[in-house]
Formats: C-alpha cells, structure tokens, sequence
C-alpha cells in the first residue's frame, strides 16, 4: 500500500508545481528547529530531510528558522517565505520565545493565539498543509500559566482542523541529560527523539499529501 500511494505522489504533479519537481516541506519554527549550540547537520530538520530520502519520499526541505523567533516575528516573514519556497506542507513550531517572556501574560498569551492563528491561516490559505508543534512551558511558571499557554496550541488546531504534535519535546524536556546547560535547549543526542514525536504524526502527511488524496490525519486533541 505505501509503495502504491509513493507511486501516485510521483505520478500525479501537485497544484501549482511544474512536472518532475518535487514538493518543498518548510519548517517553520525557532532556535529549537536551528540546531541550537551543533552542527545544523544534527539538527532535527536535517535528521528529517535524511529521513524522507532514505524513505524514498520526493520532498525537499526547507528550513526557515531563526534563533530567538517569537510568532510575532514569523508573522512578519511568512508572506515572503510563501511567496519564494511555494510550501506544500508548513510545520510551526514556535511559541516557547513567547511564553518564556513571560511579561503581561493574559496579553502575551492573546498575542500569541492570534498569531498562531494567523500563521496557520496565511498556510493554509496558501494551499498548503500544516502541521502544528505544540510546547510545553517550564513548571515554575506556575501551573495555570503554563496549562493556558499550551492549551492554545490544541485551540488552534481545532479551530482550523490540523494535525498537532503535543508536545515537541515530549522525552526530552523531563531527561536533563538530553538539555544543553541553559535548561532549554536540547542536545545532538536529543534530536533523534525530536524527530519521533514529529514523525509520528507527520508521516501520514508526508506519505500522502491532502493535495494529492485525502488522507489528512485526525487531529489529535
């Protein structure tokens, strides 16, 4: 079956793309996509470009993360990233700047769903898919904080019907051996389980792009 489904992604050209091109992934996200203190080659996106290719997937990615992001500033990039890499999936993975802040918080945390919203949208408006990482803060936050901030994540992907990721660093945040010496960023040694937590839902999207039959999964909330 997944040979069939590879043969009709190869077989049938994506909207907007030239015949024989392959169809661009673009990550979305801040300095936990940038491969943060290593080798961007041990980064998570590269690990997942690896992946599609060994997996014979006909993906090129594109990784359009910056240090430091915070959904407001991706708000402002994302119409040109749009417009020069023409995405047939977008991953977000943004928001920990945001909430790390930590500053008016009912503000940041309003900012922040719209934002996300927005980015979502803009994505989708695009014709692309999108899938949504979603984050955890740290527990001294204080819990009711921390579980407003995370519930917005699940609030977006409902509300737009996308496929969420959780927890991003699900396996990772709890093992301080797998977190650089800051507490936030993880290590090389933690990009392979980074990897799993997206692939588990992103490998559905991946194998069978909605744009080419629909097989979106089910939104887990």
């Amino acid at each position: 079956m997944k040979r069939l489904l590879l043969l009709l992604i190869l077989l049938i050209p994506l909207p907007g793309l030239a015949s024989g091109e392959r169809p661009t992934l673009m990550v979305l996200g801040d300095s936990l996509s940038t491969a943060h203190g290593f080798a961007e080659r041990d980064g998570w996106v590269a690990l997942l470009e690896r992946r599609l290719a060994q997996d014979d997937l006909p993906w090129q990615v594109v990784n359009a993360s910056v240090s430091g992001e915070t959904t407001r500033g991706a708000l402002t990039r994302l119409p040109r990233a749009l417009e020069r890499h023409d995405p047939a999936l977008v991953i977000i993975e943004l928001g920990g700047n945001d909430g790390l802040r930590g500053v008016h918080p009912n503000q940041m945390l309003a900012e922040m769903r719209d934002n996300l919203a927005q980015l979502v949208r803009l994505s989708l408006d695009h014709g692309a898919d999108v899938l949504l990482l979603g984050m955890h803060l740290p527990p001294n936050y204080g819990s009711h904080f921390t579980e407003r901030f995370h519930d917005i994540y699940h609030q977006v992907a409902r509300e737009f019907d996308v496929p969420l990721v959780p927890f991003f660093l699900d396996g990772v945040a709890e093992d301080r051996s797998l977190m650089q010496a800051d507490g936030i960023h993880p290590t090389a040694e933690a990009q392979e389980r980074m990897l799993e937590n997206v692939w588990e839902v992103l490998d559905g999207m991946v194998s069978c792009p909605s744009s080419v039959v629909s097989c979106r999964p089910t939104t887990d909330n």
